[in-house]
């Protein structure tokens, strides 16, 4: 188990770990929420794999990523939904993807996408504001002033969607927060709640993943019932 180090301490150290043009690009590579292998976070990164192993350690040391071994095989990932929150809120203030510049974002990027675990681009900043909306979301923590929680209203209407709302609030994470969008400079929902959306938006198909990547596509099924269920247009 790590020791607890002081926040002043840690904050130049993990600065510099996703500093170097490597380690940013292995990180960015797995805001997909999947995991991948050095193997392929070093052909990613254009790193030997020699490298790539060396930066992925580093990464390791100072809780950016997790390892899960099985076999002889090691994957990774990022190793929290924080992590994924801070990579999105560096990427919106640079105001661009990593290593695009804002006219060279490709644009399904922006339309659509998962931000680690939750929907992101003009889908999620759309479905985010009918939420808000519908009165469905409202203030959560006091002393958290992005944390966001469900009325009874918007309880009622997860649960129509088959989301249990309970389960979702006992996952070891924040349940519901409003992170910013890099592309649109507005928030989406981020949290346990914004992934239990992701999941069954894929569940039910009402939107497709796009080159094994990031990339969303909200299929025309995914339109009519987002239209229906929240009245967001997408």
């Amino acid at each position: 188990m790590h020791a607890r180090r002081s926040p002043g301490a840690t904050v130049p150290e993990i600065a510099a770990a996703i500093a170097a043009p490597a380690r940013t690009r292995m990180l960015y590579s797995l805001m997909d929420g999947r995991q991948r292998t050095s193997t392929e976070l070093a052909l990613l990164a254009d790193v030997t794999p020699s490298t790539a192993s060396i930066h992925l350690q580093h990464l390791r040391s100072q809780r950016l990523v997790s390892v899960t071994t099985q076999g002889k095989h090691r994957s990774y990932s990022l190793a929290s939904a924080d992590v994924a929150a801070a990579l999105e809120a560096l990427s919106a203030l640079a105001g661009s993807a990593p290593g695009t510049g804002p006219q060279q974002t490709p644009s399904d990027l922006r339309d659509a996408r998962s931000c680690y675990d939750h929907m992101a681009g003009r889908l999620g900043v759309a479905l985010y504001d009918r939420l808000v909306a519908l009165g469905w979301l409202s203030s959560g923590d006091a002393n958290r002033h992005r944390d966001r929680d469900l009325t009874p209203s918007g309880a009622s209407a997860m649960a129509a969607l088959g989301i249990d709302v309970d389960a979702v609030r006992a996952r070891h994470r924040r349940f519901a927060y409003a992170c910013l969008d890099w592309s649109e400079r507005r928030p989406h929902l981020g949290g346990a709640l914004g992934a239990a959306l992701l999941e069954r938006a894929l569940k039910r198909k009402w939107v497709v993943r796009e080159r094994g990547g990031r990339v969303l596509r909200v299929t025309a099924h995914g339109r009519r019932e987002l239209f229906a269920r929240f009245g967001a247009r997408v």
